[in-house]
C-alpha cells in the first residue's frame, strides 16, 4: 500500500490551502526578505498610525481612499493591516477588490497574510471532497507528492472519503513517475476501501505499464477491467494502438480494430487518427487514405486533423497530385491545412510543371487571407525562376508581382 503521512495539525488544511492556491510560481506570492547585518529602524508610516486609531471599517477604507488620492503610494504593511482590520470586521465585499487592487499593482504578500484571510473565511466551514481534490492536484501539478499524501492524509483524519479523483489524481501522478507498482497497490487500496476504479483509472495504469515497456502486462490489465465491474472503453484500446504504432507495429495496432468490434465498441476519429497518424510517418499513405474511407463509410467524420496528416503524409512521399485531392476533400469539410502544408503543396505542383494547381492552391490562401512570408515566397520564385539572379531576390520581396508571374506562366 503507498505509504502516507500521518496528520498533522488542526492548521494543516488551511495551511495547505494557501500554498496550493497562492504558490503557483517558484517563488509563489509569499514576499521573503534576505537577513541585512545591519538592521535600519524602520520609517514611521503616517496612514498606519492614523488607521489604529480607526475602529469603523468603513473609515478606515476612506482613509485609504484619502491616502490615495493624495497621490501617496502605499506599500505592504499598509495594505495588510487594512485588510486585517476589514476581515476582522467580515467586511469581504472591501476586501475582495482590495485584493484584486494588490493583484495588479503586482505586490506580493505573506503567507500570514493569507492565512488571516481565510481563517476569517472559513468560520463554520467544512472542506469537503472537491476542495481536498483541487489541493491534492494543486500539489502533484508542481511535482509536490509528499504534500499531496498530507492532504490525503487530512481527507481521512477529517472522515471525508476520497473519491475517484482523488485515487486517480494519486494513481497518474504515481505511473508518469515511472512508480506502477505503487499505483496498482493504490487501485487495491480504493477497492478495498470501497470506491470503484472507472475506464480513467486503467487508462492510467496501462499508460504507465506502456511506458515501462510492459505492452502485455497493459493489455492483460485492459481485460481485467470487467472482473473490476468496469468495461473497457475506447480510450483503452486507444493506449495499446498507441503503443503498438509507436514501435511499429502497424499492423497488430490495425487488428485491435477487430477486438473493439468484438466488443461492440464503434471506433471514432481519436482511434482512426492514431493509424492515420503513424501509417503517414511510416509513408504508408496509400494505407492511411483507406484508413480514411474506411471511417468515412463506418459513419465517422473526419476532422482538420485526419485531413492535415494525409495533406502532410502525400508531400512527403512526394504525391503531391493525391495531395491536392486531399486538400479538395478538406476544403469541401469547411477545414484548412496548415500554412507550411499550403508551401508544401505549391512547391511540389511546381516542381511537377502544374502551374493551373499551383495557382488553384494560391487562390485558396488568398480567399483565406494566408501569406507566406519572405523566405517562403523566395523559395517559390527559385523553383520557378532558378536560384541567383536579381530578378529573383526582387520578386522574393514582392508577393503579389511573384503570384501574378504564376498566374500569367498559367494562362500562356
Amino acid at each position: 500500500m503507498l505509504k502516507l503521512h500521518p496528520f498533522q495539525t488542526s492548521q494543516t488544511i488551511t495551511k495547505l490551502q494557501f500554498q496550493t492556491i497562492s504558490s503557483t510560481s517558484k517563488a509563489s506570492h509569499c514576499q521573503k526578505h534576505k537577513p541585512s547585518s545591519k538592521r535600519r529602524k524602520p520609517k514611521p508610516i503616517p496612514f498606519l498610525a492614523d488607521l489604529k486609531q480607526l475602529h469603523d471599517p468603513d473609515e478606515a477604507f476612506s482613509l485609504f481612499t484619502q491616502y490615495t488620492r493624495k497621490g501617496v503610494k502605499h506599500d505592504y504593511p499598509s495594505y495588510a493591516s487594512l485588510l486585517y482590520k476589514l476581515a476582522r470586521s467580515r467586511r469581504f465585499e472591501l476586501v475582495d477588490p482590495l485584493l484584486d487592487f494588490i493583484k495588479n499593482r503586482g505586490i506580493r504578500c505573506r503567507e500570514s497574510l493569507f492565512i488571516a484571510l481565510i481563517q476569517h473565511y472559513e468560520l463554520g466551514f467544512q472542506p469537503n471532497s472537491v476542495s481536498f481534490n483541487i489541493m491534492m492536484k494543486g500539489w502533484l501539478v508542481k511535482g509536490e507528492l509528499e504534500n499531496a499524501c498530507k492532504v490525503f492524509d487530512e481527507m481521512l483524519e477529517r472522515e471525508v472519503q476520497p473519491t475517484i479523483v482523488t485515487y486517480n489524481s494519486l494513481i497518474g501522478f504515481l505511473c508518469k513517475k515511472g512508480e506502477v507498482g505503487k499505483g496498482m497497490k493504490l487501485l487495491d487500496d480504493m477497492i478495498g476501501k470501497g470506491t470503484h476504479p472507472n475506464a480513467v483509472t486503467f487508462v492510467l495504469l496501462m499508460k504507465g505499464l506502456c511506458s515501462l515497456g510492459k505492452y502485455d502486462e497493459a493489455k492483460k490489465v485492459m481485460f481485467d477491467m470487467e472482473y473490476q465491474g468496469c468495461k473497457p472503453r475506447l480510450d483503452n484500446f486507444g493506449v495499446l494502438m498507441t503503443d503498438l504504432a509507436q514501435r511499429g507495429k502497424l499492423d497488430e495496432a490495425k487488428s485491435l480494430l477487430n477486438e473493439m468490434k468484438k466488443k461492440k465498441l464503434n471506433p471514432d476519429v481519436v482511434i482512426y487518427n492514431i493509424l492515420v497518424n503513424f501509417l503517414c510517418k511510416e509513408g504508408r499513405t496509400e494505407e492511411a487514405y483507406k484508413v480514411l474511407v474506411d471511417m468515412q463509410i463506418k459513419g465517422c467524420k473526419p476532422n482538420a486533423a485526419t485531413y492535415r496528416m494525409l495533406v502532410d503524409g502525400f508531400c512527403r512521399v512526394d504525391e503531391y497530385e493525391r495531395s491536392l485531392s486531399i486538400l479538395h476533400a478538406m476544403l469541401m469539410s469547411h477545414h484548412c491545412p496548415r500554412l507550411e502544408s499550403f508551401h508544401n503543396i505549391v512547391t511540389g505542383l511546381l516542381k511537377g510543371g502544374k502551374m493551373d494547381d499551383a495557382c488553384f492552391v494560391l487562390d485558396v490562401m488568398e480567399k483565406k487571407n494566408m501569406r507566406f512570408q519572405t523566405a517562403k515566397w523566395e523559395s517559390l520564385v527559385v523553383e520557378l525562376c532558378g536560384d541567383g539572379d536579381q530578378t529573383t531576390v526582387e520578386l522574393s520581396l514582392r508577393p503579389r508581382k511573384v503570384y501574378r508571374n504564376l498566374k500569367e506562366l498559367a494562362e500562356l
